[in-house]
């Protein structure tokens, strides 16, 4: 009879890796002990455990009343304030400039279009011609959208087309200066010194020269490189004009989310609901919660010794031990509100304010730092969670999966929409919504951070208290009108920039 062979060396070095690589996921108990020598791409397997257990366990036997309900879905009440920026001056576009202006701008979504807005602004400010912004590749999310890729450029244009110059491509004899030109050395078009909040009169003394010397100047960075303060007030109503008229996605984001917001909006299927007044409403979270934010707050989300090993480790690669909030200990954090709140913490605030577990919530995120398993508390107070996968087929995702900014824009054209948005942390997905939410006199709610991180600390407190405070802390939260202060950003804060009151409106109309 013939006998099998015994394995040879390597068949045995490669089943024993094999095996090596398998065992952690059936018992990943197993290997613990291995702590900081156990490869980091098992390092946060350990379920983090809830940080909350008693509020939670009284959270899940809440009930609204019929009040809180009414309160709670009712639209905001006019608050006095319109959108007015197009009325308020004439725009007059000079002659065609001879010379040309491009920006570079990094960060996600939402800090580009602040970018762009800006951008627009500084065009008009020297006169020049803008190029259609280039948008650098996001070194933590990988996504080399274009400007074309999420906002409507034709739309772009035409409604910009009496303020300011812009073109798609520069013309061929400026055809050498692209982004690869400028990261190959040290050149004379390319202005890298633009200060954060610079004035207007920066840009005529430092860029003008430029472009009287070469035609064209390049500047990069750009991210928040223009003031919101001492400019003038025709400078401000075009950046509002930008903002609110200019930027629309393109039909395949607008398609997707118009699709997201009917299936929000749908009864669900074999359920009752117990409130007449959430029935075809939902709420939009900005569930602000991946890796790269929980390793730059420097916070502890109780995942254990293995979560915060792997968080200091991301910290201290990608900022390099920049990250100022690591100087002080978690209690200090929270206590200061610097700690974005978990999926559990942002379902206890939404009980606490009278939220029912029949409320439609979408999860407008990036990947979930600790995934389903940090999800699950989020998902018991609210079983009616949804985001985009969960309400759309392969196929009518494959447009927008895998790229991080066309993700964000359906994200945000739902939240455009939505009855109510809130965001687990301040950032620039929650400055922009509100924003745009105050523009337009829609409901958000934004959490009181220290309010909140106090009482998460307290691991006596009574649901009772909890709930009072919550709601006390968060009644001038809810969307009310506040006028922008110096140095705010215009466009979080639209009060009275972008926006006249109703006096202001009817001179303006009737003079």
């Amino acid at each position: 009879m013939k006998t099998q062979d015994n394995p040879s060396q390597s068949q045995r070095v490669a089943y024993v890796g094999l095996l090596v690589l398998l065992l952690p996921i059936f018992s990943p108990t197993l290997f613990r002990p291995y702590g900081r020598a156990w490869p980091s791409l098992f390092s946060e397997w350990n379920a983090p455990k809830p940080m909350h257990w008693r509020l939670m366990q009284d959270a899940l036997q809440q009930k609204t009343s019929q009040r809180q309900q009414i309160e709670l879905w009712s639209p905001l009440p006019n608050q006095g304030w319109k959108p007015c920026h197009e009325y308020k001056h004439i725009p007059i576009l000079p002659e065609k400039p001879q010379s040309y202006i491009q920006v570079f701008l990094d960060g996600g979504l939402n800090q580009q279009r602040m970018g762009i807005c800006d951008a627009v602004a500084v065009a008009k400010i020297l006169n020049a011609t803008l190029v259609i912004p280039f948008f650098e590749v996001n070194p933590v999310w990988l996504d080399s959208s274009t400007f074309s890729d999420i906002f409507d450029v034709d739309h772009f244009i035409n409604v910009l087309k009496d303020e300011v110059h812009i073109v798609k491509e520069l013309p061929d004899k400026y055809s050498w200066s692209t982004r690869e030109y400028y990261g190959t050395g040290i050149r004379p078009t390319r202005i890298k010194t633009a200060p954060v909040h610079a004035s207007a009169s920066w840009y005529m003394e430092n860029v003008v020269p430029i472009l009287q010397s070469y035609g064209i100047a390049a500047i990069a960075p750009f991210s928040h490189r223009l003031a919101f303060d001492n400019l003038p007030s025709e400078i401000q109503h075009l950046r509002c004009k930008v903002n609110f008229q200019a930027l629309v996605f393109v039909p395949n984001i607008k398609m997707l989310a118009e699709t997201l917001i009917s299936s929000l909006r749908s009864p669900v299927k074999g359920t009752e609901s117990t409130s007449k007044q959430g029935v075809g409403k939902f709420v939009v979270l900005h569930l602000r919660f991946d890796k790269d934010m929980a390793a730059h707050s420097a916070c502890d989300f109780h995942g254990g010794k293995a979560e915060r090993l792997a968080l200091a480790k991301y910290r201290q690669v990608l900022w390099q031990g920049r990250v100022l909030n690591s100087q002080f200990t978690d209690e200090e954090l929270r206590s200061q509100g610097r700690c974005p709140l978990t999926p559990e913490e942002i379902g206890l605030l939404l009980i606490a304010l009278g939220f029912n577990n029949d409320t439609r919530l979408y999860l407008a995120s990036h990947k979930v730092y600790g995934g389903e398993a940090r999800l699950s508390s989020l998902r018991k107070l609210f079983p009616l969670i949804e985001d985009k996968k969960s309400l759309t087929t392969d196929e009518e995702l494959a447009t927008v999966e895998g790229k991080s900014s066309l993700l964000a824009a359906v994200d945000y054209y739902v939240g455009m929409h939505s009855d109510i948005f809130i965001s687990a942390s301040p950032g620039n997905m929650h400055n922009a919504m509100l924003g745009y939410r105050a523009y337009m006199n829609m409901k958000s709610i934004r959490p009181n951070m220290v309010l909140l991180g106090k009482l998460f600390l307290n691991k006596t407190i009574e649901w009772s208290d909890f709930e009072k405070s919550v709601q006390d802390g968060h009644k001038n939260r809810q969307g009310q009108t506040r006028l922008r202060k110096e140095k705010q950003s215009i466009y979080t804060y639209p009060v009275p920039d972008c926006m006249c009151s109703a006096f202001q409106l009817k001179d303006i109309l009737f003079k």
